[in-house]
């Protein structure tokens, strides 16, 4: 979040539902919303708090960024949050996101291994740092080159904040639309940052199936600038 904005949270649809039973909310959640409150009554609203005005015991597992869209679960009940919880701690949901990145990566896939730590001089802000980062993972794939961009699937490892938009930066290809890491041109190239947690597996808190959910998302074909001279960054 930038460290002064004006909140306008999208309304319209108020919830995107994917999923639902008595244990788990799968939502996608759209770019601009808060998952959850952030400090004030003006950050009340966010998808947390339109989910608990229905199921009062909902509960997150994980969040979004909010400049991130896509696939998030709610717990609906105090054991599946437990148990969730679990799962992501373990490792054991597999998260795919999509992100158009300035430039075209050279390798058309590879494994980003590049501690983080948060930036005490710019908070909330994160940074690769050796001494103090805790191990982050990333493995990306190209999968359209653009001009003077690319298209790429991340598949993140470890869920460290802001680790892909770090990650992408310390490539040389920040993501499009990034008000916190890319360069003025770079953040100006999108209306929004270009990052959507596009599925989500994991295994159903009470009967153990494994379930995967998936949002589609249409920013490849929004309103984006991808002209720019590449020596800008």
């Amino acid at each position: 979040m930038a460290d002064s904005f004006n909140y306008i949270p999208p309304t319209e649809p108020w919830l995107d539902i994917l999923y639902q039973d008595k244990d788990i909310i799968v939502l996608n959640k759209p770019s601009g919303l808060l998952t959850n409150p952030g400090r004030g009554p003006h950050l009340a609203d966010c998808l947390l708090s339109r989910v608990q005005a229905e199921f009062k015991l909902a509960q997150l597992v994980h969040r979004l960024d909010l400049s991130t869209s896509g696939v998030v679960v709610i717990a609906l009940r105090r054991k599946a949050e437990r148990e969730l919880k679990r799962q992501f701690a373990e490792r054991i949901v597999k998260k795919r996101y999509l992100a158009v990145v300035a430039g075209q990566p050279a390798a058309d896939e590879g494994s980003i291994d590049l501690p983080l730590a948060v930036d005490p001089e710019r908070a909330p802000r994160q940074k690769v740092c050796s001494k103090t980062g805790k191990t982050a993972l990333t493995h990306y794939r190209v999968l359209q080159q653009l001009n003077n961009a690319a298209l790429v699937e991340l598949r993140p490892v470890t869920g460290r904040s802001h680790q892909l938009r770090v990650h992408m930066l310390a490539l040389g290809h920040p993501i499009l639309g990034d008000a916190f890491y890319a360069p003025a041109v770079i953040k100006a190239a999108a209306p929004r940052l270009l990052l959507h947690a596009a599925s989500l597996q994991l295994l159903h808190p009470y009967s153990g199936q494994p379930l995967e959910f998936t949002a589609d998302t249409d920013f490849v074909s929004a309103n984006c600038s991808l002209n720019w001279p590449t020596d800008n960054f």
